[in-house]
Formats: structure tokens, C-alpha cells, sequence
């Protein structure tokens, strides 16, 4: 028989070490995809548009950031589409799957000639983004055992915030030197990397037998998933309203010269590496509690950093404690959808990233709108404190739901072993 047909009966801590690197791998190498174009966009929009932007630079990059938009559109899209398509993949070939489209819509990204199919490169690269991280974290729940479902999610999302410390600065800067498409050539070989790490380490696990594109899609008739879906697409907003200016906040506000930038970033996503770790552990603890903390945080956090942006240090302290309180949200939203999705777990796992894409949409665009209007560059903080109370308010709206069903007889919703009878 194949190992298909049987899986280990005993998984070494070691290879369990090695499998969890591999899963975070893929995370590290996702976080370098989505986020290097953001530093490349004149490079990409320079070289992409050479007309437009002899014409005008900040129409080129304007008209480029569509490359970004596309990304974040794929991302919608695949993570329900293929989730339910393939539940009941074997989760390890599923993973195999998505690294090698991963790898070739990356390869096509740096390859294709013209403006308009590098975007629909993008967005076809975008499409095992969700389903990736939603199978990944199920996988890594599995491996690290019961009551650690949020930590693994975090683990596998540690290699994306890790990739905003070291992998997206360094791939910038090897764009600035050797080109853009050069970059994405690096990033789709660390793909073929973890690809070939998962084959080597990931033990099999089957998918759910059971599994229908119908029973998956049920996750949308139910008031609660919607709930989740909502914090995270409103509250994870409140971060890439800041984010997706920060650099003109620390150049122009602070004042810091723009060599100073990649320092800032750095910064933010040591916060964000620390708080997905936190936020995993706290919310296999209590996901209620986890989130009313964490948007308490996020909270404090942007009031500081509004108030205290004009300062380095205020600045520095502001966008470390506001990466990490916003990414220790995203295992707690996920852990949070998961208990209420009932038996459309592969589905659930891989739609928190649709949400969490949805807010990095509306956050940068709503933080775009009040700049336009001339309300300066601290504006969006202000802009993200809204969105942060209103993820808060839903959050509250949600456990109140949940206590007026139990008033009721109706048990609460929880996925107690069931990621375990799912997997085994």
C-alpha cells in the first residue's frame, strides 16, 4: 500500500518540527508575494507603464496599484472557491497542489511582458492564498494535538509576519538592485522550496470524507460565520488603514528621512510576529476573552500613536503595538469562525482570509479617501480607530447572541475534538 492509502501510525517530535517549519514556510513565502509589490510599485509601474509614467509618475503608480488590488481580488475569491471545492482532498496533497500553483502564477508573474497580464498573473498567484492558510492551520492543529487549534493557526501565520521582518525588505532591495521580476523569481523559488519541504516532512492526513460543496457553502446560512466574517473584514481594517501609509506618516509627520522606513516596518512586523504568538496562545485559552482584549489594545494602541505620531519614539511604540495587537486578532477571528462554522470546517478555516483581505482593502481605501480630502497623513489612524471600534462593537454583538441562544438551550457553538475527528 502507499502512504496515501496509509498514514503513519506515529509521528516523531522531530518530523513535527520539521512539518510545522515547512507549513510555515509556505506563510513566510505568501507574506513576501503579497506585500513585496507594495515597496517595487514604481519599479513595477516604471517598467510596466513606461508611457503613463513619462507622462506622470504618481499616474503610473496609481494605475499600478491594481497589481495590488488584484492580489487582494484573487485571495476573495480562491479561498471559498477552492476550500469547498477540494475538502475532500487529502489535506497533504491539497497543500502540494497549492504550492505549485503558488509557484507558477509567481513564475508568470516575473515572466509575462505586458501591464494587463501581470495583473491577471497576480490574481491567479492569489487564488491558493486562503485555501492555503485554512488547510495549513488544520494540518498544523492536527500535528501539535488537542486544544492548541489556535496556536496552530498561528504557527503557520508566524511565517507571514516573519516575512514582513526580514523577507519583505530583503526582496525590495534585491528588486532595487536586479529588478522587479527578479524578485518574484526569488520569491516563487522559496515555493519550490517549501513544496519540496512539505513532501519531505508533512505526514499524510486524509480530508473529510464527508465533505460536499453544498455542506461546506451551509457556512453561509448561518447567522454567526457571518459575525465572524464581519470582525475580521471591519475590525483588520483598522490595521491597513495605518499600514498602508505608514511611510508617508513617518516621513512627513514624523519627519524621519526615507531610509528610516524600512526600520518602521520592521518594526511593525516585530510587533506582528509577537502578537500572533501571543494572540494563538491566549485564544486556545478563551476566544471571547482574547477578543474583547485584543481590540481593546488595538484600541489604545492607535490613540497613541495618533497622539504621539510627531515623535519617533511615539511612532515606533505606536505601530509595534498596533502590528501586534491586529495580529493577534487573526488566529483569535479564525479560532472564533472555526467554533461556529459546525461541520464546514475546511471552508471556515481558509474564508478568515478572505475577510482579513477584505479589510485590507476597505482600511486603505478609506484611509486613502480621508488624505485626498486634505486631513493630513494622521488622519487614517483616526480612520482605523473607527474601524477598530466597530469590529469591537460586532464582536460584542456576537458573544451577546451567543448568550441569548444559551439562555434558550441552545449549546454554544464549539469545535471541541472536531478538528481532531476531521483529521484522524
Amino acid at each position: 500500500m502507499t502512504p496515501e492509502n496509509h498514514g503513519p501510525t506515529t509521528t516523531s517530535p522531530a518530523r513535527i518540527r520539521f512539518a510545522l517549519l515547512a507549513l510555515a514556510m509556505g506563510g513566510f513565502g505568501i507574506g513576501a508575494t503579497e506585500f513585496v509589490a507594495m515597496g517595487l510599485l514604481p519599479d513595477m509601474a516604471a517598467d510596466l507603464l513606461p508611457g503613463l509614467s513619462a507622462e506622470s509618475a504618481d499616474a503610473a503608480n496609481a494605475a499600478a496599484g491594481w497589481i495590488i488590488s488584484a492580489y487582494a481580488l484573487g485571495v476573495v475569491v480562491g479561498a471559498p472557491t477552492i476550500a469547498a471545492a477540494a475538502a475532500r482532498w487529502p489535506r497533504k496533497r491539497l497543500i502540494l497542489a497549492l504550492l505549485a500553483a503558488f509557484s507558477l502564477g509567481t513564475i508568470a508573474s516575473a515572466l509575462l511582458p505586458t501591464f494587463e497580464l501581470v495583473v491577471a498573473a497576480r490574481f491567479l498567484a492569489a487564488l491558493p492564498h486562503g485555501a492555503y492558510f485554512g488547510i495549513a492551520s488544520l494540518v498544523a492543529a492536527n500535528l501539535m494535538g488537542p486544544g492548541k487549534r489556535a496556536r496552530g493557526v498561528a504557527l503557520v501565520l508566524s511565517g507571514l509576519t516573519i516575512a514582513n521582518v526580514v523577507g519583505v525588505p530583503a526582496i525590495t532591495w534585491l528588486g532595487q538592485q536586479a529588478g522587479w521580476r527578479i524578485a518574484y523569481l526569488a520569491v516563487a523559488g522559496i515555493f519550490v522550496a517549501t513544496l519540496l519541504a512539505v513532501a519531505a516532512a508533512v505526514p499524510w492526513q486524509p480530508g473529510d470524507p464527508g465533505a460536499t460543496i453544498g455542506r461546506e457553502l451551509r457556512i453561509f446560512t448561518r447567522t454567526q460565520a457571518w459575525f465572524a466574517l464581519a470582525i475580521g473584514a471591519v475590525g483588520f481594517g483598522g490595521l491597513f488603514s495605518v499600514y498602508s501609509y505608514v511611510a508617508p506618516l513617518a516621513t512627513e509627520v514624523t519627519g524621519l528621512p526615507s531610509g528610516a522606513v524600512p526600520v518602521v516596518l520592521v518594526v511593525f512586523g516585530l510587533g506582528m510576529t509577537i502578537g500572533n504568538l501571543v494572540g494563538g496562545r491566549l485564544a486556545d485559552w478563551s476566544v471571547r476573552r482574547s477578543m474583547y482584549l485584543f481590540f481593546g489594545v488595538l484600541a489604545a494602541a492607535l490613540v497613541l500613536l495618533g497622539l504621539t505620531a510627531s515623535h519617533p519614539l511615539g511612532l515606533g511604540a505606536g505601530v509595534f503595538l498596533v502590528g501586534g495587537a491586529a495580529a493577534a486578532l487573526s488566529p483569535t477571528i479564525q479560532a472564533r469562525l472555526l467554533d461556529v462554522a459546525r461541520d464546514s470546517q475546511s471552508i471556515a478555516a481558509a474564508l478568515n482570509h478572505s475577510a482579513l483581505n477584505i479589510g485590507n482593502s476597505v482600511g486603505a481605501i478609506l484611509g486613502g479617501v480621508v488624505i485626498a480630502a486634505g486631513l493630513g497623513y494622521v488622519a487614517p489612524v483616526w480612520v482605523g480607530l473607527l474601524l477598530t471600534v466597530a469590529g469591537s462593537m460586532l464582536a460584542l454583538g456576537t458573544f451577546a447572541l451567543d448568550r441569548a441562544r444559551h439562555r434558550r438551550g441552545v449549546p454554544l457553538p464549539s469545535v471541541t475534538g472536531a478538528i481532531g475527528a476531521i483529521g484522524d
